[in-house]
């Protein structure tokens, strides 16, 4: 059988365990038939009814989509940078989406209000792309992509840093909890929230997936792909703004989760024995849900009942496979 096959259906496999995983572990041990009863409509009333469809199912959805846009978002920018170190965290551009969002919820909360799901994401958009076009600005002056990783560390650092100052000096209590949002959290998510970042990351999905000729051409060399009738600009503008978007709807909801975008794309490559867009774009988005819904569960069960951010775990398993990729990389550059 084709090696992409078995890799797709492996994952699909682990995804579907790891959800399970989710929906039965936690503080409150579930049985199957109770997961099943409260899925299926019919545990009305119990309590193990409102922890699975109030708070487990959300966050695992929740997992599922905001990680397979971190991945997506990675591999984007990997393409349009050509570089397979960079990603939404490692460019500053999650940290650039943490201090716009930080900005206007403590800027609405001092005064009473709530800003809803999508005003938090049109701030980390905007913050995404602040940062982004500062990264870009750097690129142009600039020729070693090793300078450029590094001068997006530290953008990120500045954003996470005066993220921190503004949290730490807030009065609201409220605003105070907001340090655990900062560091990465995937929990108090809902119904609406599920909906909204459905709706951008499907979007986005799509529009991706209607991009993979364009980006396969791309990245044989822009002569190859402007001699093929592709559009260079434009192109670079849609990976641009589809991975600043992706990046600015997990940092809204979630907070920034670290090397996911730069890890699954390698880990996937690795698995299917290729590059191809085609395989890449979907493949990229399960085994990102996959990798974050696993990581996930690990955050808020093995030391339960406290709970680890989830930065914290991606940080952990994912920073030996960037590591692996760097060095694989100085080998063949020699």
């Amino acid at each position: 059988m084709n090696r992409r096959y078995i890799s797709f259906a492996a994952i699909t496999v682990l995804l579907i365990a790891a959800f399970y995983m989710s929906m039965i572990t936690g503080t409150v041990k579930m049985t199957p038939a109770e997961v099943f009863a409260a899925l299926s409509g019919k545990g009305a009333g119990t309590m193990e009814n409102g922890v699975i469809l109030s708070i487990r199912l959300p966050r695992t959805v929740s997992a599922i989509i905001l990680g397979g846009a971190l991945a997506l978002s990675g591999y984007m920018l990997q393409t349009f940078f050509n570089n397979p170190i960079v990603g939404p965290f490692v460019l500053g551009i999650s940290s650039g989406a943490k201090l716009t969002v930080a900005l206007a919820l403590i800027s609405f909360m001092a005064r009473g209000y709530t800003p809803g799901s999508l005003f938090l994401v049109g701030a980390a958009f905007a913050g995404a792309l602040f940062a982004m076009f500062f990264v870009l600005l750097i690129s142009v002056k600039v020729r070693s992509m090793g300078i450029l990783v590094v001068c997006g560390i530290m953008v990120g650092y500045i954003c996470s840093a005066a993220t921190d100052i503004i949290i730490t000096f807030a009065d609201d209590a409220d605003i105070a909890n907001l340090h655990n949002w900062s560091m990465g959290s995937l929990s108090g998510m809902n119904g609406k929230d599920v909906a909204i970042m459905s709706v951008i990351v499907g979007i986005c999905l799509i529009a991706s997936v209607f991009l993979a000729k364009p980006i396969g051409a791309y990245r044989l060399g822009e002569a190859y792909a402007a001699s093929g009738g592709v559009n260079i600009t434009l192109l670079r503008v849609l990976l641009i703004f589809i991975s600043s978007l992706l990046a600015a709807t997990v940092s809204a909801f979630a907070g920034p989760i670290s090397f996911v975008g730069i890890a699954v794309p390698h880990l996937l490559s690795g698995m299917t024995g290729t590059a191809s867009p085609k395989i890449m774009i979907p493949g990229s988005f399960m085994l990102g849900a996959l990798v974050t819904l696993s990581c996930d569960c690990i955050a808020r069960t093995v030391f339960a009942p406290a709970e680890v951010s989830i930065s914290s775990v991606t940080a952990v398993l994912l920073v030996p496979v960037v590591i692996a990729v760097m060095i694989n990389r100085r080998k063949e550059c020699r």
